[in-house]
């Protein structure tokens, strides 16, 4: 459990870091993931950004329209799909998702950049083993979501 949270913790400060770098430039960090997400891929419908962000479809809704409002991202028609938008950056949108960008490299590099390589590589293999049984976890998890009863939650 130590490691466990160590890693809460670390996550908590990086973050913290992340958050402060990101205040600087006007910005959240869902507002940066959504932005960096749509520099990676443009012309995604909301609901691929959902899941590409792994929050639902309504969570969000409301983000995306305060971007779309700030100037920052904008829906264009779909031809021949009437319910669905495709989500592209305004080059104001691009501008502030490259400063981010450039942010986070530069903070990953004062971190992590600072690591053995040997030491780097190891935490990808950790890493990356990791997420690999998270993964693989993800059913259990759904189904005791499902198993519990009505009016409770389940940890």
């Amino acid at each position: 459990m130590r490691v466990w949270f160590r890693f809460i913790r670390l996550h908590r400060r990086v973050s913290s870091a992340i958050s402060a770098e990101l205040k600087a430039l006007g910005l959240s960090i869902p507002q940066f993931d959504l932005l960096s997400t749509l520099t990676e891929r443009e012309g995604l419908s909301q609901q691929e950004l959902a899941e590409r962000l792994y929050v639902t479809k309504g969570n969000v809704s409301g983000l995306l329209d305060r971007m779309v409002e700030a100037g920052l991202v904008e829906r264009r028609a779909l031809p021949g799909d009437r319910r669905s938008n495709a989500l592209h950056l305004t080059p104001k949108g691009r501008r502030l998702a490259e400063a981010g960008i450039g942010m986070q490299r530069a903070y990953v590099n004062r971190t992590l950049g600072s690591l053995a390589p040997a030491d780097l590589a190891d935490l990808e293999r950790l890493v990356l083993a990791w997420r690999e049984r998270a993964r693989t976890d993800e059913p259990q998890a759904d189904a005791s979501a499902d198993a519990a009863p009505r009016g409770t939650s389940s940890p």
